[in-house]
């Protein structure tokens, strides 16, 4: 009985270590929501130039808090964080790629992508 007991302490305190408490994890919820009510509300009110930006930031904010906490990259080894983002970046690019492929270049024959030919 003895040992049941200790591997259960053991076990939470592996899961403290590893990770938020559970009031840890209502504040990050109340922040995402705080943050997803933000992007909402540009709907509903005219932001004007800064509307674009502000969602980038605020897509960047939620995606960082949400890689952190949830997916445990900030309680785990330095290496899982340099290999997440060198694949984020990656994908990045290859987006960024096809993404100009259909606005600036075009085929040889000199067909414009937007006209459809």
């Amino acid at each position: 009985m003895n040992t049941a007991t200790v591997s259960e302490d053991e076990g939470h305190q592996e899961h403290s270590e590893h990770g938020l408490s559970d009031f840890g994890y209502i504040k990050i919820a109340v922040i995402l929501a705080t943050l997803t009510a933000a992007e909402v509300a540009t709907y509903f009110f005219d932001f004007g130039v800064v509307e674009i930006p502000s969602l980038l930031i605020l897509m960047v904010v939620k995606f960082q808090i949400v890689v952190s906490y949830f997916m445990h990259l900030k309680f785990d080894s330095k290496v899982f964080s340099y290999l997440f983002v060198t694949g984020l970046i990656l994908a990045m690019m290859v987006f960024a790629a096809m993404g100009t492929s259909m606005a600036f270049w075009q085929n040889p024959s000199g067909c414009d992508a937007s006209a459809f030919c």
